[in-house]
């Protein structure tokens, strides 16, 4: 059973708070078509109110450390050298927006040295419907709720599952569309299928879980991938952009794998 350090039970309690507003802001989903309020007014309220709630738990338990918020910017650290957290209050708002039942919050604790390297120090992800609270410290290993996490021990391209990101209206231009579908032809074509779940956060998580072998998406936001990152090398796989470099926290560009599976994943997605 895993002993869960102060710091992790921080983010858990801000993720729970954070969650129940939530899941009554879900439920309400269904009565969108008949609601003056438009859908877009709607789905900016539950991000709001998330984000409030997890900022007001997470500065009264670390009040000097600086923030990094999908919806309210960068807060600057009021003590010199603190960390930094990363927050995306509602990954998945396409999921959460159409009824489907699959988004999470993610919350990382974030360390910039003075040449600028970031890195990443605990992370979380927590999928409310679920309740499953994915959890990582560097050094630590990563968890879902007590139980340690692994990455799948799969070896073969032809065995393997992989989830991806899908460019849609208004995100990418007309080449990056084109050069996702013969990433995912060729995928397809090698692979026991490709999964396109609408959160990459949680994506993430479950590669560490081992319940996706891998996972590829180009143009993320830091809040969407913070603690992702954490978890999958923590779990034991690989995680870097399309060339192999240790930069997607700086390009948003992301390849995680099991470490049987990462290098030849890459090799294919550049083909």
């Amino acid at each position: 059973m895993a002993s869960q350090s102060a710091l992790i039970n921080v983010m858990q309690k801000a993720s729970t708070y954070a969650s129940r507003g939530m899941l009554r802001d879900f439920g309400e989903v269904e009565n969108l078509q008949v609601s003056r309020k438009g859908p877009a007014d709607f789905v900016s309220r539950a991000d709001i109110n998330a984000e409030k709630t997890i900022r007001k738990e997470l500065s009264k338990a670390r009040p000097g450390w600086g923030f990094q918020l999908e919806e309210g910017g960068v807060i600057e650290a009021s003590e010199p050298g603190a960390p930094v957290w990363v927050v995306d209050p509602l990954d998945g708002t396409t999921n959460f927006l159409h009824g489907i039942p699959h988004f999470a919050i993610s919350i990382a604790v974030m360390e910039i040295d003075a040449q600028g390297r970031k890195t990443i120090t605990a992370g979380s992800v927590f999928d409310p419907v679920k309740n499953e609270f994915f959890y990582a410290e560097k050094g630590k290993g990563a968890f879902l709720n007590e139980r340690r996490l692994r990455v799948s021990g799969r070896r073969s391209m032809a065995d393997s599952l992989f989830g991806c990101g899908i460019p849609f209206l208004g995100r990418g231009s007309a080449e990056d569309h084109a050069e996702f579908q013969k990433q995912l032809g060729t995928i397809m074509s090698v692979s026991s299928g490709v999964r396109r779940n609408g959160a990459a956060a949680l994506d993430l998580a479950w590669v560490a879980a081992g319940r996706l072998d891998g996972f590829w998406e180009k143009g993320l936001s830091l809040w969407d991938i913070a603690a992702g990152v954490l978890l999958v090398r923590e779990a034991g796989g690989f995680i870097s952009d399309f060339a192999s470099r240790d930069k997607a926290l700086d390009s948003g560009d992301v390849v995680a794998a099991n470490p049987s599976i990462h290098g030849e994943l890459i090799r294919k997605l550049r083909d």
